[in-house]
């Protein structure tokens, strides 16, 4: 039986739709921004540009990161605070994403929504993590080994953090993979048989979409990326029959359930029917 309340949300009219919609917004913006002031403090008592610039300090020979515009260190410092803000905010963004979509899920989608989104948060990070301390490092290296004695490297840090934060942030989109195609399988959308089908394609797709994520216009860049993509996908592939498996598995008991219920319940009028013929061939009158 569905409940009150979620009738009223099913059933709840567009502009009352828009006007929940405009209040959970505020709260996520207000959210954001006093998670935003608490990251600005919080980054504001660290050496963020030390941190940041670790990476390529061993191949620098002693020199410094450089920069021509003023207001450089202060952009990096704001930046940083945007996205360590958007992080302590998350937990009450996503609670407000959910509040406002769960009247109109079912529930086989609600139960993998809580998931979904935590797992995509947990594999960005640890794509981020990866592409910083350990692609970031060896692209780097490679790129500056062609240095020349006629030419001195003069790295800015507004260019650094680009390269550094468009990897970084196309390492984290890249690693979603998985749980898009988890996601999809648990909806009955793909399943491993097509995965299957096209996996020759995934690698043509798996170099194409790297090249056009990868903040740098090098092989190396590209290959570090699409290499673990590729490797991704085959993960995916086989957590996604897994995935499937357990659904089919669902849906046979529930087809199973629905049966023996349509069953009792056809087998119920006929005792109902049965019950007076017994009591007239006992005699009573």
């Amino acid at each position: 039986m569905t409940s009150p309340i979620k009738s009223a949300a099913a059933e709840m009219p567009f502009l009352d739709h828009l006007e929940e919609l405009r209040w959970r917004l505020v709260w996520s913006l207000a959210a954001f921004c006093v998670a935003l002031v608490v990251a600005f403090a919080i980054v504001s008592q660290f050496d963020i540009i030390k941190w940041l610039e670790a990476p390529v300090l061993p191949f620098l020979g002693g020199r410094k990161l450089v920069y021509t515009n003023p207001a450089d260190p202060f952009g990096i410092v704001l930046n940083a605070s945007f996205a360590l803000g958007l992080l302590l905010a998350s937990p009450v963004i996503g609670y407000q994403l959910w509040a406002f979509l769960s009247p109109a899920l079912y529930k086989h989608e609600k139960r993998i929504i809580i998931p979904v989104l935590a797992g995509g948060v947990g594999l960005f990070l640890a794509g981020a993590a990866l592409a910083f301390f350990v692609v970031l490092p060896f692209t780097l290296q490679f790129l500056l080994s062609f240095q020349s004695s006629a030419i001195e490297p003069m790295l800015t840090v507004s260019g650094y953090f680009d390269f550094a934060i468009g990897m970084a942030v196309a390492f984290g989109i890249v690693f979603e993979l998985p749980i898009v195609i988890l996601a999809l399988t648990a909806l009955g959308i793909l399943t491993p048989a097509f995965l299957n089908k096209y996996r020759r394609h995934a690698i043509v797709l798996c170099i194409v979409g790297a090249a056009f994520v990868t903040p740098g216009a090098d092989p190396t860049s590209l290959f570090a990326l699409a290499i673990p993509l590729y490797f991704l996908f085959e993960l995916s592939v086989v957590l996604s029959t897994v995935i499937y498996r357990q659904r089919v598995r669902r849906e046979a008991r529930r087809a199973a359930l629905e049966e023996a219920e349509t069953a009792a319940a056809m087998v119920r009028p006929l005792d109902a029917d049965a019950g007076p013929v017994r009591l007239d061939q006992g005699g009573i009158a």
